[in-house]
């Protein structure tokens, strides 16, 4: 029996005896709706399936968390991260049109809105359980490593709150309560970056020091392991050395790095690019993840974002702007002399990773092809249903699985797994940050290979087979395929909201038009003319961090600063 099954299966057991315990006084009644302090303390299975639930969250806004509570990040949603970036729109808003247009405030949060209180609230229940453990009747082996699991689930709410809003509040190990002084000026100062980073990298350090090297019996699916806390140390770590946080060094990212690479225990999947994120697996590729089962699903992607003429609802539908980044299968931009690009058949030979993730006029889907063209495509806007007809002329095919129904999939579908960590970012991150301290072809002090032959790791996957890039590039064009392999390989994985603004370069990307394809066909030719899929599409400087919702200010009078210019 799982964890959160034993949480349910307790709350039950509670809910019998306090309705025994009417017997005796009617007046003293249990709350059958919680488990109490008491009883999670003196179970070692219940406070264990406490731990194990602070993976997860609470539900804060509408339309999100359908079928589970929701985890780290957005991840399976709706609306999904990706449409507040130049990788798609979301179809039918859901309040991410403001986000995109440049309308974002205090008030006004759209989806971004729960990341703070969503955060303080898991890192409490952290605390709490980090102050309570001595007094759980439990091996002390098994506590050891729950506390370095709670520290990881504690250090990652820690990276969703720097990566959104800079330098934040760091509570320590406090666990507040309600008769605490809540006017304290203490309570929300508002640390520097460095010094959120560091306490949060310090943190993963000892979750990795104390917990199991890989799951098994003792330790499921899902569970953080050392690999997953040195992953994000990682990704922390190449954060702070970008321009925007300015807090770090390259080497210690490469360093960081390095230090999961030397675990010699992950490697980039050669069962197929698609594959990787279709079905649930345990492919050494993959360092963390969330996972899902029937009773315990995601938003079904095929229904959310397939097309009108499958019965879908569009969803996250892909920009033209992604679109046009796909290089050719010779390595070459579209825009490139020799490419081989051809404006009337444009997506022929293009990186094989575009045919995963895009589905695009043509493409052969359930069966038949793609139609997106007028007039008569039947995933056009002349197709059935079309008010769920895709703004921009293109569909989602990452994370879809064909074999699962789109219509009436409630009870089967929804079960892919959420990468947290993979080894493709991880070599990613060591591309990154080891060519801008040492260059493209040299091997780092400690390092097994160079940075140009990490990214030539990811583009030889089997079924994806780029070109091998040569060495003797310069640091500057290096960082420019280092930047297309991290849009391309991780595009829908939650990193180019980031990257963009870590890069300094989001005033540029995201100040492009939101631009999708109108097709129209004679006889059996097609015309292809780009059009404006969203318009008013902007980008402020301000918008480099978030707003801090605006309650949050009003609840600490005003003692919590805002971010610059909002």
């Amino acid at each position: 029996m799982n964890a959160l099954k034993r949480v349910y299966l307790m709350m039950g057991i509670t809910g019998i005896a306090a309705l025994a315990a009417c017997n005796n006084d009617f007046l003293d009644v249990v709350p059958t709706d919680r488990v109490s302090d008491a009883a999670i303390l003196s179970d070692s299975v219940l406070f264990e399936s406490f731990v194990v639930n602070r993976y997860m969250g609470v539900r804060l806004t509408d339309k999100e968390a359908e079928g589970t509570p929701p985890g780290f990040g957005r991840g399976f949603e709706y609306a999904m991260w990706s449409s507040l970036t130049d990788e798609s729109v979301y179809n039918n808003d859901d309040n991410t049109w403001l986000i995109q247009r440049g309308q974002l405030s205090p008030e006004n949060t759209g989806i971004a809105g729960t990341l703070w209180k969503r955060s303080y609230r898991s890192i409490r229940e952290c605390n709490y359980a980090l102050a309570n453990i001595g007094e759980v009747p439990m091996s002390e082996a098994r506590k050891n490593w729950l506390i370095a699991e709670l520290k990881f689930i504690r250090a990652f709410r820690y990276h969703d709150l720097i990566r959104n809003y800079g330098g934040v509040p760091l509570l320590g190990d406090k666990v507040y309560q309600l008769n605490d002084d809540m006017t304290d000026p203490a309570l929300f100062e508002r640390q520097d970056l460095q010094a959120c980073i560091s306490y949060a990298m310090a943190q993963l350090d000892e979750a990795a020091a104390g917990l199991p090297a890989s799951n098994g019996s003792s330790w499921q699916l899902g569970r953080a392991t050392a690999g997953a806390a040195m992953a994000l140390k990682s990704r922390l770590a190449l954060y702070a050395a970008s321009p925007l946080y300015d807090a770090g060094s390259w080497e210690d990212a490469v360093n960081a790095a390095v230090a999961v690479i030397g675990l010699n225990k992950y490697s980039i999947s050669q069962n197929g690019y698609r594959e990787l994120f279709r079905t649930a697996s345990t492919d050494n590729e993959i360092i963390f993840a969330r996972y899902y089962s029937v009773g315990a699903r995601h938003v079904p992607m095929e229904i959310a974002n397939g097309s009108n003429g499958h019965g879908g609802w569009g969803g996250n539908v892909p920009l033209q702007n992604l679109v046009d980044s796909y290089r050719m299968a010779n390595g070459k931009a579209i825009d490139e002399e020799g490419s081989g690009y051809d404006p009337q058949h444009p997506y022929e030979n293009r990186d094989p990773r575009f045919y995963a993730t895009i589905l695009y006029n043509g493409a052969q889907y359930r069966g038949r092809a793609i139609e997106t063209f007028v007039p008569g495509g039947r995933d056009s806007r002349e197709g059935a249903d079309n008010w769920n007809t895709s703004r921009t002329g293109y569909y989602l095919h990452k994370f879809i699985d064909e074999e699962m129904p789109i219509n009436n999939p409630w009870n089967i579908a929804g079960l892919q797994p959420w990468i947290y960590f993979r080894y493709a970012e991880i070599l990613l991150n060591f591309a990154e940050s080891a060519n801008e301290a040492v260059g493209p072809d040299a091997v780092p002090a400690g390092a097994p290979f160079s940075a140009r032959e990490a990214l030539n790791q990811i583009r030889a996957r089997a079924g994806v087979e780029m070109p091998a890039i040569p060495q003797g590039l310069s640091t500057d064009a290096f960082r420019e395929l280092v930047r297309y392999e991290r849009r391309i390989e991780l595009a829908f994985e939650e990193h180019r909201f980031y990257d963009v603004r870590r890069w300094l370069i989001a005033e540029d990307t995201e100040n492009v038009p939101a631009y999708g394809i109108e097709i129209t066909r004679s006889g059996n030719a097609f015309n292809y003319e780009r059009k404006v899929a969203l318009d008013g599409r902007q980008f402020l400087p301000r918008h480099y961090w978030l707003p801090i919702p605006r309650e949050e200010i009003l609840a600490s009078n005003d003692q919590l600063q805002q971010n610059p210019d909002y």
